[in-house]
């Protein structure tokens, strides 16, 4: 679980930088389950127009989160050979212009909560605290890595309070579930950089547990989601076989992907490419509980 070798420096314009900042690529990781609670939100019928400012809300606080994450950690980058040929740190970007790309983006978030409800304006300012805050905390404490997963959490909060208004049931399982798989796919990332974080004095549960025991950790984490995720389809679906058969996906891919890890015979990009693998898993199967409610 050594750190990948540095890349060599790429050539482009600032288009090509701005895109390699954002690391657009990862979009899909959260993206599946935007949608995924959407569906769930609207019973399966979501409208064009609300459903387009939210996945605008979501992508706008995404990025806002990314490149603030990446200007805090811009001397931090430069001494690691995984991140030094990040855009900010060869400047082929400014700090200017990625503060710039910041607010731009918070602005986005902004107008697309008042658009779907005004009162999700005052909401937005501690759920945007947290995304840009958590860029800090690595230095403070371990629990960074829980942090991150709660982070993730705000998907379904965000999604059910711009469809509903409330916070259902489903909701707050809905938000436990990504804690649980935040914190793993953070574990994972995290595993990339034990020594480089050990010696520049940077937290997380890998560098406190140790790759093993957080490897351990993260199986449970895995486990508690798909836990968690049942209990959503529980209660808002009933006994549907297409998100049954869906969970147990996600499941087996949890599986081979711990025992993977544990072996070391998987490498953090495969074990990164399962998280989305599993997040696509659960779009399809919440879509095909709607389209082929079989069991309901």
């Amino acid at each position: 679980m050594s750190d990948a070798p540095p890349r060599e420096r790429r050539t482009g314009g600032t288009g090509a930088a701005i895109l390699e900042l954002l690391l657009l690529p990862n979009l899909g990781l959260n993206l599946f389950f935007v949608l995924g609670f959407l569906l769930l939100a609207t019973q399966g019928r979501p409208l064009l127009v609300p459903s387009l400012l939210i996945v605008l809300a979501f992508v706008a606080a995404r990025n806002a989160g990314h490149a603030f994450n990446q200007w805090a950690d811009r001397r931090l980058d430069a001494a690691n050979a995984r991140t030094r040929n990040r855009p900010l740190v060869e400047g082929r970007l400014s700090g200017r212009t990625v503060l710039l790309l910041v607010a731009a983006n918070i602005v986005l978030f902004f107008v697309a909560a008042a658009l779907l409800r005004p009162v999700l304006v005052l909401l937005a300012v501690p759920a945007l605290a947290l995304v840009i805050g958590y860029s800090y905390t690595k230095r403070l404490t371990p629990w960074t890595t829980v942090i991150l997963g709660a982070v993730e959490s705000l998907v379904p909060a965000g999604v059910y309070l711009a469809v509903t208004g409330t916070l259902p049931v489903a909701a707050w399982l809905g938000i436990a579930a990504l804690v649980f798989f935040g914190t793993a796919f953070e574990i994972v990332h995290s595993l990339q950089d034990v020594e480089v974080d050990r010696a520049q004095g940077l937290h997380s549960l890998p560098v406190t547990l140790g790759p093993a025991r957080a490897v351990t950790l993260q199986a449970g984490c895995l486990a508690g989601a798909i836990v968690f995720l049942a209990g959503v389809g529980s209660v808002v679906l009933g006994p549907s076989l297409p998100y049954v058969v869906g969970l147990a996906g996600i499941g087996l891919v949890a599986l081979l992907e711990v025992r993977g890890l544990s072996s070391r015979s998987w490498s953090l990009l495969r074990a990164f490419r399962s998280h989305y693998l599993m997040g696509g898993l659960f779009f399809a199967a919440t879509l095909l509980a709607y389209v082929f409610p079989l069991g309901r």
